[in-house]
């Protein structure tokens, strides 16, 4: 094995994280992150709790694996790792209510400004197939086109990141919106954001993510440290 120490202990973490936090159940959901020569997922089977950093498998683009055997979703592990080069770690889960719009192939429209932090104006639900197969890998690859989150058609969710922190809160937020969108449903279809305000609620995402402050360029009413040289 790789000296990725410190990356498996982060994945345990994780994993354990996923359960704790009620977006994802027993043995169920994965997790890979882009290592050195390849990735690094999740064994199959392994309860987290059990899970030690020595149990997460080394593999390489090209199926070999080192260890355990590895997470049956494996497939879209490498596929999305190798397809999305601004992208290091894969998070599935099976959270509930994101699950419970997949079981009815339900994407998730922009009836929420937050709808955005998954990249576009919707999030979109994959074609169902069965798990672990490459049909599955091929459906994720083009619901996640321009995306970093998607559902899984009667299955559960995927979310990216470029760290493990960042591809655990998007599928926290991802769950928070499917149940918020659920619960908009018991009132009918909720009116939607049109693309333009999604587009400028989408820069204003980048600008924040950049460290800017989220304000309107051309507008003077900016949130601005106080000068130091101003009595208090």
């Amino acid at each position: 094995m790789t000296d990725d120490s410190a990356l498996r202990r982060e994945m345990v973490d994780v994993c354990r994280r996923m359960n704790s936090s009620g977006i994802n159940q027993g043995n169920a959901g994965n997790l890979s992150v882009r290592s050195s020569d390849g990735f690094l997922i999740t064994p199959s089977s392994l309860p987290y709790e059990t899970m030690t950093p020595e149990d997460i498998v080394e593999m390489g683009f090209d199926g070999t694996y080192v260890g355990r055997r590895p997470s049956s979703e494996w497939r879209f592990h490498r596929d999305i790792l190798r397809e999305r080069q601004e992208i290091n770690v894969v998070l599935h889960c099976h959270s509930l209510y994101a699950t419970t719009l997949a079981c009815h192939h339900k994407t998730i429209p922009s009836f929420h400004y937050m709808t955005g932090v998954a990249g576009g104006t919707t999030i979109r639900c994959a074609g169902y197939a069965t798990f672990g197969t490459q049909a599955l890998s091929d459906n994720a690859l083009v619901a996640l086109k321009d995306r970093r989150a998607c559902l899984l058609g009667q299955h559960g969710q995927i979310s990216l990141g470029k760290t493990m922190e960042a591809a655990l809160w998007l599928a926290n937020e991802v769950e928070t919106l499917s149940r918020m969108y659920v619960q908009a449903l018991t009132l009918g279809e909720p009116p939607v954001l049109s693309d333009e305000e999604m587009a400028r609620v989408i820069e204003q995402m980048k600008k924040m993510s950049y460290g800017q402050a989220p304000d309107p360029e051309g507008t003077n009413d900016l949130a601005r440290p106080r000068d130091a040289a101003v009595s208090i």
